[in-house]
């Protein structure tokens, strides 16, 4: 699939968001046009920091988020909070390879109950681990910084990355998204996007990027990111 062709989405993440106004803070990105809430699970073992669970997915759902809710696993290990994800409302749920005993079984977990699956990789994790799986994967999730924080640096060795990751999702015939997180900012997501990634997480280049005082604050940045887009897509017609 060329570039033209390809549906851009911006997934912000609520881990740079004001918890206190969650409710409000994702209402009001989706208002502004992101199209997906990137929800990062954290559990202080497989990664050092301590996030949020499956209550929080439940409780937007409660307050009336409809949009796609992508939840990114990063916790080991991973299949029981599977099931709580799916019964909270999440729609796509990833996880890291290194996380799960039976990858192929997790994955099957996912769908099984109804919600698209994704796999996880970090920036040294080679992307082998999809050679027996692609048949069950909606989702490849590249970190383009060591999961566990957000605000870090991208790391431009994950170009590369994306372009095989691309290659492999083409070659596939399946209909497979290409996520990247991590480091996401106005001046590099046309690159990323040029390297195949059609889903793009921004947590802080989005949540702090505006007066906090500003029941608009998001729409700059969200326009911003769509018109670097727009240049990948007229440059490749």
């Amino acid at each position: 699939m060329s570039d033209a062709d390809r549906e851009f989405l911006i997934a912000p993440s609520i881990l740079s968001a004001d918890f206190a106004r969650l409710g409000e803070e994702v209402d009001q990105v989706l208002a502004a046009g992101a199209d997906i809430v990137h929800f990062d699970v954290m559990d202080n073992h497989y990664v050092p920091n301590l996030t949020i669970g499956p209550l929080v997915c439940e409780a937007l759902r409660k307050h009336g988020v409809s949009a796609p809710i992508d939840v990114h696993l990063m916790v080991k290990p991973v299949d029981r909070l599977i099931g709580d994800f799916i019964a909270a409302g999440a729609s796509y749920i990833t996880f890291h390879p290194e996380a799960s005993e039976h990858i192929d079984r997790s994955l099957q977990l996912i769908r099984d109950g109804g919600c698209k699956a994704g796999l996880v990789f970090n920036p040294a994790t080679p992307l082998s681990y999809l050679d027996y799986v692609m048949d069950k994967v909606d989702m490849i999730l590249l970190m383009s910084v060591n999961p566990g924080f957000g605000g870090q640096s991208f790391l431009p060795g994950t170009l590369d990355k994306l372009r095989e990751a691309r290659r492999r999702i083409d070659a596939s015939g399946y209909d497979i998204r290409l996520e990247i997180d991590g480091g996401v900012k106005v001046d590099n997501i046309a690159e990323i996007a040029r390297a195949g990634a059609d889903t793009f997480v921004a947590g802080s280049a989005v949540f702090h990027a505006a007066n906090a005082s500003d029941p608009n604050r998001y729409d700059s940045v969200l326009r911003a990111f769509r018109e670097q887009l727009a240049t990948v897509k007229a440059d490749a017609r």
